[in-house]
């Protein structure tokens, strides 16, 4: 049982370095709401893998247990990357000079603000469906349930700028700060002799 868990764990990590590989190599020229739009649609539709494999469809098709469940990480965790470098991207371009690292912390709060939060409702999901580690007779309502609210993002996809991704948002003033520019002044740097060498 530990080597199918380690193995799953393993080739979803495997399925979010080709996410980065494919968002870098075919993904980052194009918008970036387009890209969220489709990356959230198959969120949502990866989630159906689920389906099948608590339906035991799987089995139907002639498709092992193990390789439904390996294959089912690897497509999540690639699409999930996939959704998560768009917005990486997008936050840098917002991001004022200076701030950077705060920026980042604020960003990574909220996606653990929304990963707490769903877990939360999806135990109480579980719990109003009544499934238990020994019933899950509701699992497959709960997964469709599940599927379907991963769509809802969608609806808010309208607060993302439809702008070409090599474009800078901020405009130029807001890109450099006092500190920014101050540290270019050669009396400002630590060990000057070193830039001013001739």
């Amino acid at each position: 049982m530990q080597e199918v868990v380690g193995s799953t764990f393993a080739v979803g990590a495997v399925g979010s370095l080709v996410g980065v590989l494919i968002y870098q190599n075919l993904l980052k020229a194009h918008p970036f709401r387009d890209i969220l739009f489709w990356a959230q649609l198959l969120y949502g539709a990866s989630g159906l893998l689920d389906l099948v494999f608590v339906l035991r469809l799987n089995l139907k098709i002639g498709v092992p247990d193990y390789f439904s469940a390996v294959m089912d990480a690897a497509i999540t965790h690639m699409i999930g990357r996939i959704k998560w470098m768009p917005l990486l991207v997008l936050s840098s371009k917002l991001c004022p000079a200076g701030i950077e690292g705060t920026f980042f912390a604020l960003l990574m709060s909220i996606d653990h603000v929304g990963l707490f939060t769903s877990s939360a409702a999806g135990g109480l999901l579980l719990h109003v469906l009544e499934v238990t580690r020994t019933k899950f007779d509701n699992l497959w309502m709960a997964i469709l349930i599940r599927s379907l609210m991963r769509i809802v993002p969608i609806g808010f996809l309208f607060l993302i700028p439809r702008t070409d991704p090599k474009l800078s948002i901020l405009p130029t003033e807001g890109l450099s700060t006092k500190n920014a520019k101050s540290i270019l002044q050669p009396e400002n740097v630590e060990m000057a002799s070193l830039v001013n060498s001739n």
